[in-house]
């Protein structure tokens, strides 16, 4: 859905959207399981910058929910994650900002997001809330005991005939034992 200040001149737009499953890409390790419904609303917002210089933001504020799968950290199996979150943002044309050189900017406009000449894309914004929800690791439960370091076997699944791997960590005291018995 793309959203545009002509759109939003007289009035505000109410949004009840649902994105389904496979139009937007989030992540390698990020797959949408199910619709993602969106509901909020866009919103004008003149920005005065002088005389006769105005400049047309999109206030955009939204709630979302859905079903995603995302790998283990330590098994790499799919993991059902519910995520769902809420957005209040302000998007101002990306030529509005755009003077050579360099300015400094206050701390409310660091909170702002740019949007091209056709408008602002309400999917994009989706796709980066979404993304910014998700947890940054997941585990399939709290005790995985993850893949075999040499042959790839899921531990959780079964055992491999794989010999246990000295930590290298304990090899400079390896040689240690046979002197300090020696010293008694």
């Amino acid at each position: 859905m793309l959203i545009t200040p002509l759109q939003l001149e007289k009035e505000s737009l109410l949004i009840d959207e649902s994105i389904p499953a496979g139009l937007l890409e989030y992540a390698p390790d990020v797959t949408q399981v199910g619709p993602v419904p969106v509901t909020g609303r866009a919103d004008l917002v003149v920005e005065h910058r002088g005389h006769n210089h105005q400049v047309a933001d999109i206030r955009l504020r939204a709630a979302f929910k859905g079903n995603f799968e995302l790998l283990c950290a330590r098994c790499v199996e799919p993991v059902r994650t519910p995520v769902e979150g809420a957005f209040d943002l302000i998007f101002r044309p990306a030529e509005a900002d755009s003077d050579p050189g360099e300015r400094s900017i206050t701390v409310d406009e660091t909170e702002i997001g740019y949007y091209e000449e056709s408008g602002l894309s309400l999917e994009d914004v989706v796709r980066e809330q979404v993304l910014l929800s998700l947890p940054s690791r997941t585990l399939c439960n709290a005790d995985c005991k993850g893949l075999c370091p040499r042959c790839g076997q899921n531990l959780n699944t079964g055992t491999c005939n794989c010999s246990p791997a000295a930590d290298p960590r304990w090899n400079a005291l390896s040689g240690l034992a046979g002197t300090v018995k020696s010293a008694k």
